[in-house]
This record gives C-alpha cells, sequence and structure tokens, in this order.
C-alpha cells in the first residue's frame, strides 16, 4: 500500500433477495420457532445474566418480542438498514455488562458470547423445518441457508473468525456447546415454563382490545401452554437435553400433528397473509406480484 492510501471497509452484504432466508424469515412460521431460539440464547450463562439483568422482557414482554422480530426482519430484507440495524444492536450493547451466577464479569459483546446468540439461529431454522414444512432442507439447502446465515452474523459486526465457516465446522462448535456451557439458566428456565401471567397484547383497534382485556383470563391459559409446548418441541432434542426439559413420545406425536396442519395450511395461503408485513413489503418490491 502506497503512503497515504488507506483501506476501505466495505459494509456486509445481508442475504440475497431470492435466497432461502428470504423465503423463511418473513414467513408466519418464524414465530413458531423464535421462542426455542432465544431460549437457546439465554442457556448461556453469560446470556441468561445479560438478559436477566438489563431486559424488559418481563415488564414488557410484547414489546420486547415485536422489537426481536423487527429487528431479525432488519437483518434479512433491510437492504442498507440491516447493516444500520447490526451497528445499533452494537451500540446498545455496549453498556450491557455484570455478573452471572457464577460471579465472573461478563460483556454482551464478548465475541463468543454475540456469536452464540447468532449461531442459535441455523439449528433453529434448520429443525423447525422438519416440522413446519412439507420438504426438509436437501443438504445442499442446509448449505446455503448457513452461507446465509454467515452474511446475517456481518451484518450484526460478528467477524468470520469468531463464526465456524461451514456447517462441518458448526456442527462440532454447536455439540462442544452444549457440553461445556450451554446450561438450563434461570431465564431459560422461565422462557421454557408455563406462563400464565402474560398480559393481553396492547394490539389492535379499542374495540378489539378491550374484548381480549375481558377474554384474556380465560385464553391466556391456553396459549400459555400451547407456548411452551412450541417452545420446547420445536428445540433441536441435543439442545433440550442440556437444558434439561421434559419431552415425551406423547407430546412429540402431536407436534408431528399440529407440524402437519400448518405445513399444509399456511403455503396456501396468499403473500399479505403467509408474510409479516415488513417481509410482505420487501418482497412485493423486489418480486412480482403474488397471488
Amino acid at each position: 500500500m502506497k503512503a497515504g492510501e488507506r483501506t476501505v471497509r466495505k459494509d456486509p452484504e445481508p442475504p440475497p433477495p431470492g435466497g432461502i432466508l428470504w423465503d423463511v424469515a418473513g414467513d408466519v412460521r418464524v414465530l413458531l420457532s423464535l421462542p426455542s431460539a432465544l431460549t437457546m440464547q439465554v442457556a448461556h450463562p453469560a446470556v441468561g445474566a445479560g438478559v436477566d439483568q438489563h431486559s424488559v422482557f418481563r415488564t414488557d414482554p410484547w414489546g420486547r418480542g415485536e422489537r426481536s422480530v423487527r429487528s431479525v426482519l432488519l437483518w434479512v430484507y433491510g437492504g442498507a438498514d440491516a447493516v444500520a440495524e447490526g451497528r445499533r444492536l452494537r451500540r446498545l450493547h455496549k453498556t450491557i455488562q455484570g455478573v452471572d451466577a457464577y460471579g465472573q464479569r461478563y460483556h454482551a459483546l464478548t465475541p463468543a458470547y454475540y456469536a452464540w446468540v447468532h449461531a442459535t439461529g441455523f439449528p433453529s431454522l434448520r429443525y423447525a423445518r422438519r416440522y413446519l414444512d412439507r420438504h426438509p432442507y436437501t443438504p445442499a439447502q442446509e448449505r446455503r441457508l448457513y452461507a446465509e446465515w454467515l452474511q446475517v452474523g456481518r451484518v450484526l459486526g460478528i467477524h468470520d473468525r469468531d463464526m465456524p465457516q461451514t456447517p462441518e465446522e458448526f456442527w462440532p462448535y454447536w455439540h462442544r456447546m452444549l457440553a461445556e456451557t450451554i446450561e438450563p439458566t434461570a431465564v431459560a428456565r422461565e422462557l421454557a415454563a408455563y406462563n400464565p401471567g402474560i398480559p393481553p397484547p396492547p394490539y389492535g383497534p379499542r374495540p378489539v382490545r378491550l374484548v381480549l382485556r375481558v377474554l384474556w383470563p380465560l385464553l391466556v391459559p391456553g396459549l400459555a401452554r400451547f407456548r411452551r409446548f412450541m417452545t420446547i418441541g420445536l428445540m433441536p432434542p441435543e439442545a433440550r437435553r442440556a437444558l434439561r426439559l421434559p419431552w415425551t413420545p406423547r407430546q412429540e406425536r402431536r407436534l408431528r400433528l399440529v407440524g402437519r396442519v400448518v405445513a399444509t395450511i399456511v403455503p396456501l395461503l396468499p403473500e399479505r397473509l403467509r408474510y409479516l408485513p415488513y417481509a410482505r413489503r420487501a418482497r412485493a418490491q423486489r418480486t412480482p406480484a403474488r397471488h
């Protein structure tokens, strides 16, 4: 390099339009698999401590969930906004630090911790596909999905040296983390528990919210049981074992039945119902109208 010249760092490229993530990340079925990924993330002692001490997931569960989904959609469909969102998240996490349950200091941006949060997305998407879609990923599709998920990691500011670069490198890392680091932290147990104390969602027209508030005591027990069932059921079995979460053959049969229903109905829905609004708008701008 000549004197006075500087290397210009290019912004990372988000996943490409037409890629696998553009098909799956904004599909409504992701709402069923996301809780499993979040639970696996906080099963890391440092990540769990950060969420326990700094997150508002207990006091504002609907708002926290909405912001998480919006962020995920930006990573995939946001274009230039994806990179901006990655930078925003890193700024947000700069102040998240403390001491975990073992008395060890943590910082949210420690590469190994931040990379684990990202890493859980790949096995979560892969495993949920077996239940919620009629066609599991082929080996070639899994490789493509992993390559696109690496792009998401770069958008989040994670260096390649901190992420396994191929599926062949990922799985030994995954099993090592489950064997040596991941555990049923207090927050992981809380997210996987039956929790009928969730407040009614604060969305929709006022009459709808009023009706929901009246009916919520009748609705919330069933919704809480279903959320726990899907959170545990769509978690890869090896992660479920690491978190010591119960799962029976009867529950497995029920999950397969639910999965068949979802896998049959959702692909028949029109685009406006199948995709979350931000994803739907991004796809509409990039592809011909779907009916």
